[in-house]
């Protein structure tokens, strides 16, 4: 693949759709806290109130999944190494996360969302596994300084 200077093309395609995809999970995480009357529209009473009644510590593990990710996507693009570490907090996140939903609620989680929940969030295992993967690739190949 061409390079950019010394940096691999697909640093720059692959930190740029992280960048993308780790955007709409802060979107998400951004309206569903500050409790936006028009994105919360889409969700009956009874789910919002479950996205309202998280406990501090599931808060705190959704926001180290999102803002985990976000800042390793940023850090990709910045070439930085640190990449990986925040790609390794944002996987702490998710997990403390999973913990809450699927570990302590999963019956109230599938009665009130069905099946998407559990598939999305195997979906984001995958990608964000994948990101941290190929941060610490970059990191040891010299990519990220």
């Amino acid at each position: 693949m061409t390079t950019v200077g010394k940096t691999p093309v697909h640093l720059w395609i692959v930190g740029g759709v992280s960048l993308l995809w780790n955007a709409f999970g802060a979107f998400d995480y951004t309206m569903t806290k500050m409790a936006n009357v028009d994105y919360l529209a889409g969700f009956t009473p009874e789910q919002q109130a479950w996205f309202a009644s998280f406990p501090v510590w599931a808060n705190i593990g959704w926001a180290l999944g999102v803002w985990g990710s976000v800042l390793g996507s940023i850090l990709l693009l910045a070439r930085s190494r640190h990449a990986v570490a925040a790609f390794a907090v944002s996987l702490v996140g998710l997990a403390i996360s999973c913990v809450y939903q699927f570990g302590m609620h999963y019956a109230d989680l599938t009665r009130m969302f069905g099946s998407f929940p559990a598939v999305f969030t195997l979906v984001i295992w995958a990608i964000l596994i994948a990101l941290f993967v190929y941060a610490r690739r970059q990191a040891a190949a010299g990519v990220l300084r």
